[in-house]
């Protein structure tokens, strides 16, 4: 989990933050940002195993009154509560999403894992050792607006 923990730690993650992980899988970015920061969050995941699982972790960490799991496609869902959003997909679903990061708050903060957004400018870029796999990861810190690159 140290990844998930350096992404959050990296969008400065704070109790009044919501964050919102779209194609949540289990569930354990939200859980721990629960966890660790007190932060409600939302997670979106298309696999009705994925939802299950995932709303059995957050009542298995007695966050469920923190984090709440929507069936829905990524693609088609409102994300303009979101103060934070990790963001853990492939770069042609990243730049499919980008009409929907357009319509995030100002100071808004998107954390990418492995791909940057392409045609965009980052804040701040960090490459983490796992000590889960022993692997270099690239982190992408992105605050709204989104600055285009020219």
């Amino acid at each position: 989990y140290d990844l998930i923990s350096e992404m959050l730690h990296m969008a400065q993650v704070k109790k009044g933050d919501v964050v919102y992980d779209l194609g949540c899988g289990d569930g354990r970015m939200l859980v721990l940002a629960a966890q660790k920061y007190g932060t409600r969050g939302v997670g979106f995941e298309i696999d009705p195993d994925m939802v299950r699982a995932a709303r059995y972790n957050a009542a298995k960490n007695k966050v469920e009154n923190l984090v709440k799991i929507v069936q829905a496609d990524i693609y088609t869902v409102d994300i303009r509560e979101a103060s934070v959003i990790p963001v853990y997909l492939l770069p042609e679903m990243n730049l499919k999403l980008l009409p929907q990061f357009e319509t995030l708050r100002k100071g808004s903060r998107l954390v990418f894992h492995h791909y940057d957004l392409q045609g965009y400018i980052p804040d701040q870029v960090k490459e983490v050792i796992s000590n889960e796999d022993n692997a270099k990861h690239t982190l992408y810190l992105y605050t709204t607006p989104l600055k285009r690159a020219q």
